[in-house]
């Protein structure tokens, strides 16, 4: 049955026995109104409202599940659909709200990759010329600056020293944006070392308390899944450092049943009411991904906790 015939068929039951009820019961109008008459009829006014009215409730508590799933649905958050029921006109139009978000999460999963998979090329690029064209060439002006401060005298040779200090932490800088714009580290020594080397140069860089919690015992995964860990808990202990105003943090990766769990989780401020940032809606697309759920929520304690969920899929060992 159509909205237009449920909605129909509804003020007509409301109407139909009104009128029944003014034929055949014993209620009469006099001219003046008497006021048990005039109590009777406005009672039955209210009940024939309250009942409409409950009738209409549910008849469009569809239309109203609908428009709240429209203005709060988030496609970096998959799943939410709507239970269908019958096979009438609203029926119909929630099937058709399911399909048209299926889609557009499958078109969102497909784009989001390319996107990320061409940023992860382009950082690629930019560390390398980095490291080739701006690390070599600080190298040779390191090396120059040093020969000149060997033949120079004071006071000039101090100053010389003093730059080729300035230049050698300017080309660890530029060494240290190389490493996190491309792990190499990761793609030589595995996401364990990354992730501890990760954790060492934040330390290092913050003054910050780092612990890790890194089980050696992980299921083989996926290259493009270690990217995604290695990337998500870099953007969560950058968050940390910007937002946390944290003392300590932990990072943890262990593997749980047919999943890798990987957090983050800080002593800080907590998530609070803010909106997500680009930061945070960056590492839901890189857990959309790899099929991952990403969670955050306040920590147990105090702060935040940041959780990636990675399904890891266990194949069967073959047989001769």
């Amino acid at each position: 049955m159509s909205l237009f015939w449920r909605i129909f068929g509804l003020n007509a039951v409301v109407l139909g026995t009104a009128t029944a009820l003014l034929l055949w019961a014993p209620v009469t109008v006099s001219v003046p109104v008497v006021l048990t008459e005039a109590v009777i009829l406005v009672g039955g006014l209210a009940v024939m409202l309250v009942a409409n009215a409950a009738l209409l409730r549910i008849g469009l508590a569809p239309l109203e599940r609908l428009t709240r799933l429209m203005a709060t649905v988030d496609l970096l958050r998959p799943g939410q659909r709507l239970p269908v029921d019958g096979h009438g006109g609203v029926a119909e139009l929630i099937r058709a709200f399911n399909a048209m978000l299926e889609r557009l999460e499958t078109e969102r999963a497909t784009s989001s990759a390319r996107a990320l998979l061409a940023q992860e090329a382009e950082r690629r690029r930019i560390a390398q010329e980095l490291h080739d064209e701006v690390g070599q060439s600080m190298t040779a002006v390191l090396l120059e600056l040093k020969r000149a401060a060997d033949r120079a005298e004071e006071p000039l040779k101090g100053e010389l020293q003093q730059a080729q200090e300035t230049t050698r932490e300017s080309l660890e800088e530029v060494r240290r944006v190389a490493r996190r714009l491309r792990p190499g580290v990761l793609e030589d020594l595995g996401l364990i070392s990354a992730l501890t080397s990760l954790a060492t140069d934040f330390a290092t860089h913050t003054g910050l308390d780092v612990r890790r919690r890194l089980s050696p015992r992980l299921p083989p995964l996926e290259q493009e899944t270690e990217l995604v860990l290695y990337r998500i808990a870099q953007e969560g202990l950058t968050n940390v450092a910007r937002h946390a105003e944290a003392d300590r943090v932990e990072l943890s990766l262990w593997p749980a049943d047919d999943t890798v769990v990987l957090t983050v989780t800080d002593d800080g401020r907590g998530p609070g009411l803010a909106k997500e940032g680009a930061g945070i809606r960056g590492m839901r697309e890189r857990a959309l991904l790899i099929g991952a759920d990403l969670d955050i929520s306040p920590a147990p304690q105090a702060g935040t906790e940041i959780r990636l969920t990675v399904p890891v899929s266990r194949k069967r060992p073959e047989h001769d």
